[in-house]
């Protein structure tokens, strides 16, 4: 029996059809206006522990495509020894963007905190050498990489 067709993905995010999301008390609001350049997971032992799960869904934007709607006051970073800082909202904790949203070129957004599809699937699968031993990783075809995906 044949499989049933691939849903047709939701129109990306545009200047005329904006993407907006947000933290879970409604303090932080962004909105997305420029197509995602890549979505993956991560399974790093930060993003574990940053999120309570086995993986981080992440997609990137480009810094013109972003802009924070309300809350700056609300955000806060935790920056690790190594690596860029994963900013969250100061009151409920949700886990929002990784690195400087307000500098880098691009911006790493919790595709979780999006209030709709964001217009793009998930593409791979970064630091499988620390997947979760209690969270199989499914077979499900996305390019994988034992370590950090390459730029």
């Amino acid at each position: 029996m044949p499989s049933p067709p691939e849903p047709t993905l939701p129109g990306a995010p545009s200047p005329e059809t904006p993407l907006q999301g947000g933290c879970l008390c409604g303090a932080v609001r962004f909105q997305i206006s420029a197509p995602f350049l890549s979505a993956g997971y991560c399974h790093c032992t930060r993003c574990q522990r940053r999120t309570g799960t086995g993986s981080s869904a992440n997609g990137r934007v480009p810094r013109e495509g972003f802009r924070l709607l309300q809350g700056r006051e609300s955000l806060r970073a935790f920056t690790p020894a190594t690596g860029v800082p994963k900013l969250f909202c100061s009151n409920c904790g949700s886990a929002l963007f990784s690195g400087d949203p307000f500098c880098d070129p691009e911006v790493a957004v919790r595709l979780g905190a999006l209030d709709r599809h964001p217009g793009i699937r998930p593409q791979y699968r970064q630091f499988l050498a620390f997947a979760a031993p209690w969270e199989p990783v499914p077979e499900d075809g996305l390019t994988r990489y034992p370590g950090p995906r390459p730029t």
